[in-house]
């Protein structure tokens, strides 16, 4: 990707966060803000992976996913927000043209996987209520794999389109990225060139890698309410209505600000309000998943008691 600045002469070698606030005192209090929220996002979401793998009770296909889910969203999380927390606190705040490329790729496959993702366990979820009998069959191990395989290959080829249609634009200056982080919207503010293709790519890719996937979620859920109203005991409705609640609060709010930010006009571009919309869809979403999806939940609660009750045990 270095050659392709370097073929479109792109006199800028690297570019400036502007983050959040120039005033020192401000800066401190997010800096403590966001560590915290980082560090209970990694703990939360390390929690869940850690009890999924030790706990043979979990190892169905929901909570297989629900590992996948958490992985993704500790590399989510780690991908931006250290880079903000030195931001914070360090008065030169720049990254490289190739660190900011990497950056953005790395950033665009793991926010396209979880929109895969979410639309994996909606069909999962489908599959367990609608159709209980067959469900073993329908979501066998090797099957499960080959879903997320393919999600990892719809990631990578997503992002890589993003990223080299917006690296390969020339950047002569300004270099100042009125961001935390390196996101498409916010870099192709500063092209030296006409972003009207890169636009409709974006429209088009996010037609594809949100509305397609969250159309999905959308069909999955009302067949599965639908079928959730059929079951004559109101124990199994409530039942199954609460674990499908939790998915649809988390898919509300990771898909609401990422379809704002990736399939809106460039015209009505504004860096305070996707700043806002960035930190909602990358650093909240990732720090209350595991809250909303996991925590509340029996089955896990039951396994990380019993982690426990080992520990204590032992010693």
């Amino acid at each position: 990707m270095q050659s392709l600045g370097k073929e479109n002469h792109s006199s800028v070698s690297e570019f400036i966060f502007l983050g959040f606030s120039s005033e020192s005192q401000v800066r401190m209090v997010l800096f403590t803000f966001f560590l915290t929220l980082y560090f209970i996002t990694i703990l939360g979401n390390g929690l869940i992976i850690t009890l999924i793998y030790l706990d043979t009770h979990l190892h169905t296909p929901m909570y297989f996913f629900l590992s996948i889910l958490s992985l993704v969203d500790m590399s989510y999380v780690t991908t931006t927000v250290p880079q903000m927390l030195v931001n914070l606190v360090y008065p030169r705040r720049t990254i490289s043209w190739g660190a900011c490329a990497a950056q953005m790729f790395i950033f665009l496959i793991l926010g396209i996987a979880e929109c895969v993702l979410y639309a994996i366990m909606a069909y999962d979820r489908y599959m367990a209520i609608c159709f209980p009998l067959h469900y073993t069959l329908l979501m066998s191990r090797p099957i499960c794999i080959k879903m997320v395989t393919v999600c990892w290959l719809i990631s990578i080829a997503g992002a890589l389109i993003y990223t080299v249609f917006t690296m390969r634009l020339p950047y002569c200056g300004p270099h100042k990225i009125n961001h935390f982080f390196c996101e498409v919207p916010a870099v192709l503010k500063l092209a030296c060139a006409d972003t009207s293709l890169n636009d409709r790519l974006d429209f088009i890719l996010g037609f594809i890698l949100l509305l397609i996937p969250l159309s999905f979620i959308l069909v999955s859920y009302v067949r599965i309410f639908v079928s959730i109203l059929s079951i004559r005991s109101p124990q199994g409705r409530v039942k199954s209505f609460s674990t499908c609640v939790s998915h649809i609060t988390v898919v509300t709010m990771f898909y609401g600000p990422a379809m704002i930010m990736y399939m809106r006009p460039g015209s009505w571009y504004d860096p305070e309000r996707d700043k806002k919309l960035a930190l909602f869809y990358n650093v909240v979403s990732a720090f209350l998943n595991p809250i909303i999806y996991s925590l509340r939940n029996k089955d896990v609660k039951r396994a990380f008691l019993k982690v426990l009750g080992q520990r204590g045990t032992a010693q």
